[in-house]
């Protein structure tokens, strides 16, 4: 799931080597930190939250197929 959640970052921002996917392991789901170059923020979260809701959704769906529950946060 990490390898997902880093392929759809990756693809969306300018500086791919400053992507970092960090995933920590919480009692009934996986969290996922993803971080990314400052100009590239604005990037990955969208006009109102629509880009990075979209890769919450891929990433759910995914998962869903896996059994388990994810989290997607931008820090």
């Amino acid at each position: 799931m990490r390898a997902l959640v880093e392929l759809l970052v990756r693809s969306l921002v300018d500086e791919v080597e400053a992507v970092d996917v960090q995933e920590h392991a919480d009692v009934g789901f996986f969290r996922y930190e993803v971080r990314v170059a400052p100009g590239d923020v604005g990037r990955l979260i969208g006009r109102q939250g629509r880009t990075i809701r979209a890769v919450r959704q891929v990433v759910r769906a995914a998962a869903l197929k896996d059994g388990v529950q994810v989290r997607v946060e931008v820090v």
